[in-house]
């Protein structure tokens, strides 16, 4: 039923390539990132996207620029001017994206670990400090992914535990958590290809996930690309979707970029609604997310900074140019024109009445109320009975 996972990161000591995600699902593209501006704007401009692969591309990117001979030269002096050097990197690329919990906690964890080094390693060079960072970004490229099958086991054996239905198994996924926005694998479809790995799952649904249609441009081109059952829905069309399948959806399983002490959740816009409905309909709500994703200095999603995107993504979309020729009632294959050169021609259109005025948030944050449970590498977080909150500190410390 699965085929082989898709690869959006390659990475070898002092290359990074990554997927262009703005071109899929139409080209699959690799771009190299070879400097700090090349990897912020990769993640600002969300070639790269999803809260632990933003995280990893930061991390390797200075990896990747680290070894380069302009550099090697600039910090290889002192260990003090190496520990700069990483520090002021970090810092910079930061600043691409504010929401995502994983690259600030990924680049304090880096951060803390070569100042240590420099402060306790008798004769410490620059180029120790460099390869204490090269030994610990290249771990978290690891890690997650063997976080991330983690994420997938233990979310697949508790949808089976709670499902009462009969073999009809199907769940439906919010935007894209699979291994375009991880280092590997996926945390929500994770969960989804672990089920479809033990043959558990008949289908899964993926919305289209507005206005950057992370859904429909990603999501749905992993499933297809590792032939999983699906259907492509509007983000409105949900609650039908539930009303008319309530004996058939085990759960609705979305990622996360923040989470709160107390389990509020900030992820992709629209999955507010998704728990709302969910909820109405009785179906299981569940985050999946690392634990890198916790942050247990925010005590509520009211701390949570909402990133709020430039109104052009809401009031245009772009794509590929399709033949009208080829357009028919009775299919929804199409094709699209190339280029002299053989690519696919891409164009934007606008879609909205000009002069509106535009909000474009992109994320929401649901309550911790709403939530059925949160699957980590750790297991799964539950709330208390007769609690409404999670306990997070408590979990993450017992796990």
């Amino acid at each position: 039923m699965t085929g082989a996972t898709l690869q959006a990161i390659r990475y070898q000591r002092g290359s990074l390539e990554i997927i262009d995600q703005l071109l899929l699902p139409h080209e699959t593209v690799y771009v190299s990132i070879t400097s700090l501006a090349l990897g912020h704007d990769a993640i600002k401009s969300m070639k790269v996207r999803g809260a632990p692969a933003i995280a990893i591309v930061a991390a390797l990117t200075l990896a990747a620029v680290l070894v380069q001979p302009a550099t090697t030269s600039q910090v290889s002096a002192s260990p003090q001017e190496a520990v700069a050097f990483i520090e002021s990197s970090l810092e910079y690329l930061k600043t691409s994206r504010p929401t995502a919990v994983n690259l600030f906690d990924a680049a304090h964890k880096l951060a803390t670990a070569v100042r240590s080094e420099a402060a306790t390693k008798a004769g410490a060079t620059g180029q120790d400090i460099v390869n204490k960072y090269l030994e610990l970004a290249e771990k978290m490229l690891e890690d997650d992914v063997q976080d991330n099958q983690n994420i997938g086991k233990f979310g697949a054996e508790f949808i089976l535990k709670v499902w009462k239905g009969g073999e009809d198994l199907r769940v439906v996924t919010h935007c894209n958590t699979g291994s375009l926005a991880t280092a590997g694998y996926g945390t929500a479809l994770g969960i989804v290809r672990a089920l479809a790995g033990q043959q558990k799952l008949t289908h899964a649904y993926c919305t289209e996930t507005r206005p950057y249609n992370q859904g429909s441009r990603l999501t749905a081109y992993e499933l297809v690309y590792e032939k999983i059952p699906s259907t492509l829905i509007t983000d409105s069309m949900a609650s039908a979707l539930l009303a008319q399948n309530s004996d058939k959806i085990a759960a609705i399983i979305v990622g996360a970029d923040r989470v709160a002490a107390n389990g509020d959740t900030a992820n992709k816009i629209g999955t507010y609604q998704l728990a709302i409905t969910a909820r109405y309909h009785n179906v299981p709500f569940l985050v999946a997310a690392p634990s890198t994703s916790v942050d247990l200095n925010i005590a509520s999603g009211k701390q949570i900074p909402i990133e709020v995107r430039p109104a052009v993504e809401l009031t245009t979309l772009r794509g590929p140019v399709v033949d009208l020729a080829s357009i028919s009632k009775d299919s929804h294959e199409v094709q699209l024109k190339g280029s002299d050169q053989g690519s696919v021609v891409l164009e934007t259109v606008a879609m909205a009445a000009r002069g509106i005025g535009v909000w474009n948030p992109s994320f929401d944050v649901t309550p911790a109320e709403l939530i059925a449970g949160i699957v980590t590498e750790k297991g799964v977080a539950l709330k208390e009975d007769g609690v409404q909150e999670f306990d997070m500190k408590k979990f993450l410390s017992s796990a």
